[in-house]
């Protein structure tokens, strides 16, 4: 088993790949991904990347960067009072690996497909460097069906 960081408790947090996601669109391949912090969903049109969702903070302040080729970025959820945000705590200069929610990532994520992970990367850095204030569009998340196993999210239609 592959063992790149622990929590506290002692759980991995490498991210596994949940299978049998709803696939309706046969042009659009659905993907999730899931750990203790974050899930992960993404949408892939002929291999490439079209879109993803990452949920961070598995907990009562949940939040997400959702991008889309089509749409761009949003981070949907509120902003922490400690700057736990994506980006929140880059400073001009610093490495992307200097915020603790990518750090945390790239560790998780290193067991995805390569050419995924590095997508991934390629959109949080660049969502980091624009975009550190990471004002939110909703004070909560929305999940699709799909991403709830087809039940209605509870936290859908709070703001």
């Amino acid at each position: 088993m592959l063992r790149l960081w622990q929590t506290t408790s002692g759980s991995i947090t490498v991210l596994r790949e949940i299978p049998e996601v709803t696939q309706d669109d046969p042009s659009i391949r659905r993907r999730w991904f899931h750990n203790d912090y974050f899930d992960l969903f993404v949408l892939e049109t002929g291999g490439e990347l079209a879109a993803f969702e990452l949920c961070y903070g598995i907990d009562s302040s949940e939040r997400a960067l959702v991008w889309s080729l089509a749409r761009g970025y949003f981070h949907d959820g509120g902003t922490s009072a400690s700057g736990d945000f994506i980006g929140a705590r880059l400073a001009d200069g610093d490495p992307l690996e200097a915020d603790p929610i990518i750090a945390r990532f790239e560790r998780d994520a290193a067991g995805l497909p390569k050419a995924l992970q590095r997508s991934l990367m390629d959109r949080l850095r660049e969502y980091a460097l624009k975009s550190a204030e990471g004002a939110a569009r909703r004070k909560s998340f929305r999940r699709a069906a799909w991403q709830t196993g087809g039940k209605q999210d509870p936290k859908a239609g709070r703001s």
